[in-house]
C-alpha cells in the first residue's frame, strides 16, 4: 500500500511543497530507504523514527520501507522530516486513515517521540496557503509564529503521539485562534534619543535626511566626536513598520532561524552592527546552503559599519550589488538564491589610521603615505553610492555647556514620518517606497527642475567632476530635503544644501 502526505522544503526565503510517498514490500525486514536527494540529516532520520515509534508503543513494519520525498531533483537538508516520515509510515499500515490532501505536516523529532522546533515556519505557512493547503501541523513553539498567516488552520504538536490521535480521531488538537496581537521583538538601540547628544547639528541634520529619504550616510572625524553614538540614534527617529514590512522581514529572519526566543514578530527596524573583522559571507550570506546575511538581516533597517577602512576592500566590494539594486543574487552549487537587502548603510570612519589629521587639539603621526593607504581601501564606486559624506568634529570641552542640544528623536521623527507619507502617496503605483529607491524614470518625473535651477546643478557637476550615479543621487536627496520642508518642486536651496554632503574625504 502507497501513502501520501505534504511537508515543505525551506530553500533561502522560500518554501516550496514537497510530497512524502511511502511504500513497503520487499527488501530485509525493517529496513527504511530514503530517496529523493536527501541530505545527511534527513538520512538519520530513520533512525529517530524507529525509536520515535517504538517509544510511543506502535509496532514498527517489519517489512522494508521507501520513502520518497517529491520532486526527487530538490535538494532537501535538515531534520523537519521526521515527523512526515513518521507518519507516512504508519499511513501505509492502515494505522491512520486520514485525508492528507489538505494537511501539511512538518518538526523535527526526539527518540522519545517529542516534536521540535525548526526553522522557517513562517514562509512554510506562506506558501502552504498560496498553494491552498488549510491544515498546518507542527512543532508547538512554532504555533504562534506561523499563525501569523490567515486563512491557514495551525496546529501546534507537542509530541507525535498527540499527532497519531488527531490523525485517528481519538483526541483532536484544537487549532491556534486568530490573535489581532503578537508578542513583538524590541530594539536595542531604542532607548538612545537624539537630545542627548550635544551639538553636531549637522550631522544631525545629515541623519534626518538619510531616515526620510532612506539614504546612505558616511560621518568621517577624529575619535571620540560622536559618530558611533550618532548612528545608534537613528532607529529612534526610524518611521514605524507597516504590517508588510514587519511581515517581510520577520520572514527573513524566521529562514535564518535568527527569531529569538518568544519573538514572533519584527516590530523594530532592524540595525544590524556587524565587526570590521566579519567575512564576506556573513555580510552578504552564503554557505553550502545560502543563507541571509547581515545585508539581508538589515532590510527595511540600518546596516552600521563602524571603522569603515578597517573593512576588508574585497569584503566591502560585496556591497555594490545590493546598494544599487536593493538584491542580492548567491550562487552555490547546491543553489542560486535571490535575498532582499534594501537598507540603510551607515559608515563611520576617523579620516586617518592614527584618526587625528586636521584635528586642532592633536598631532596627526600619520605619514601622506599612510593616509592615502589608509582612504584607498574605500573604492571610488563605494564612495559614490553614499549620498552624505559629513564631518563630525569634536567639540572643545568648554563650549558643552552653552550648545543647544536640539530636538528630541519623538520630533524628529514626527517630520520624517510626514515625509515618507509624502513618498508613499508619490509612490503608490511603484514597487519601491523610499526616494532612495527611484529608478531613472521615476526621477524624470518626480525630481522636474526649472531651467535656471537646471543649469545650475549641471554648473555644480561639471565643477565636482560628478559622475552620472553622484547627479541623479542628488536629485534623490534633493527630492527628500523638499519632502522635509513639504514643497512640491525642488528648488535650488535644496539642491545647494545636497551638493554640500558629497565626498570630501
Amino acid at each position: 500500500m502507497l501513502a501520501k502526505l505534504f511537508t515543505a522544503a525551506l530553500t533561502g526565503l522560500d518554501a516550496s511543497i514537497v510530497a512524502v510517498e511511502a511504500d513497503s514490500g520487499g527488501g530485509d525486514f525493517g529496513q527504511i530507504t530514503i530517496v529523493g536527494l536527501p541530505d545527511a540529516a534527513i538520512s538519520e532520520a530513520k533512525e529517530r523514527v524507529r525509536s520515535a515509534l517504538r517509544n510511543c508503543g506502535l509496532p514498527f513494519p517489519r517489512r522494508k520501507i521507501t520513502v520518497n520525498l517529491a520532486p526527487a531533483d530538490l535538494k532537501k537538508h535538515g531534520p523537519a522530516y521526521d515527523l512526515p516520515i513518521a507518519i507516512s509510515i504508519l499511513a501505509i499500515k492502515n494505522k491512520i486513515e486520514f485525508d492528507f490532501s489538505q494537511c501539511l505536516i512538518i518538526g523535527e523529532l526526539s527518540l522519545a517521540g517529542e516534536v521540535r522546533a525548526i526553522t522557517g515556519a513562517l514562509p512554510i505557512a506562506i506558501s502552504a496557503k498560496q498553494k491552498g493547503i488549510k491544515n498546518l501541523f507542527l512543532p508547538e513553539q512554532n504555533g504562534i509564529e506561523a499563525n501569523m498567516i490567515k486563512g491557514v488552520n495551525v496546529f501546534p504538536v507537542k509530541h507525535i503521539a498527540e499527532l497519531i490521535k488527531h490523525l485517528q480521531g481519538k483526541k483532536l488538537i484544537a487549532p491556534l485562534a486568530s490573535q489581532a496581537n503578537f508578542k513583538e521583538t524590541k530594539n536595542d538601540n531604542d532607548n538612545f534619543d537624539l537630545i542627548n547628544i550635544i551639538g553636531q547639528e549637522k550631522a544631525k541634520r545629515a541623519l534626518e535626511i538619510t531616515a526620510a529619504g532612506g539614504h546612505n550616510l558616511l560621518f568621517f572625524g577624529p575619535p571620540g566626536s560622536g559618530k558611533t553614538l550618532l548612528a545608534k540614534t537613528i532607529p529612534s527617529i526610524l518611521p514605524k513598520l507597516s504590517w508588510e514590512e514587519k511581515l517581510e522581514i520577520t520572514k527573513i529572519y524566521s529562514a535564518a532561524g535568527k527569531l529569538k526566543n518568544g519573538d514572533y514578530l519584527i516590530n523594530s527596524r532592524p540595525f544590524r552592527s556587524p565587526h570590521h573583522s566579519s567575512s564576506g559571507v556573513s555580510l552578504v550570506g552564503g554557505g553550502a546552503m545560502p543563507q541571509p546575511g547581515e545585508i539581508s538581516l538589515a532590510h527595511r533597517g540600518v546596516l552600521f559599519l563602524d571603522e569603515f577602512p578597517e573593512f576588508s576592500r574585497s569584503v566591502l566590494e560585496n556591497l555594490r550589488q545590493p546598494l544599487e539594486e536593493g538584491i542580492i543574487n548567491i550562487s552555490r552549487a547546491a543553489a542560486s538564491l535571490k535575498f532582499p537587502a534594501k537598507f540603510m548603510l551607515i559608515a563611520a570612519m576617523n579620516p586617518c589610521p592614527c584618526g587625528y589629521y586636521g584635528d586642532a587639539r592633536h598631532v596627526c603621526r600619520c605619514s601622506p603615505k599612510q593616509i592615502h593607504r589608509y582612504r584607498q581601501k574605500l573604492s571610488g564606486p563605494i564612495i559614490d553610492r553614499i549620498d552624505l559624506h559629513v564631518e563630525v568634529p569634536r567639540i572643545a570641552l568648554n563650549n558643552i555647556a552653552r550648545l543647544n542640544p536640539g530636538d528630541n528623536s519623538q520630533k524628529v521623527r514626527k517630520r520624517i514620518e510626514f515625509a515618507r507619507k509624502i513618498q508613499a502617496k508619490r509612490f503608490k503605483n511603484y514597487s519601491f517606497l523610499t526616494n532612495a529607491e527611484m529608478t531613472k524614470q521615476a526621477i524624470d518625473r518626480f525630481c522636474p527642475l526649472k531651467p535656471s535651477i537646471s543649469e545650475f546643478l549641471n554648473e555644480a557637476a561639471e565643477k565636482l567632476n560628478l559622475s552620472a550615479r553622484s547627479y541623479y543621487r542628488i536629485l534623490k536627496l534633493s527630492r527628500t530635503i523638499a519632502d522635509l520642508e513639504n514643497k512640491k518642486e525642488i528648488l535650488i536651496e535644496h539642491l545647494a544644501e545636497a551638493l554640500q554632503y558629497r565626498p570630501k574625504i
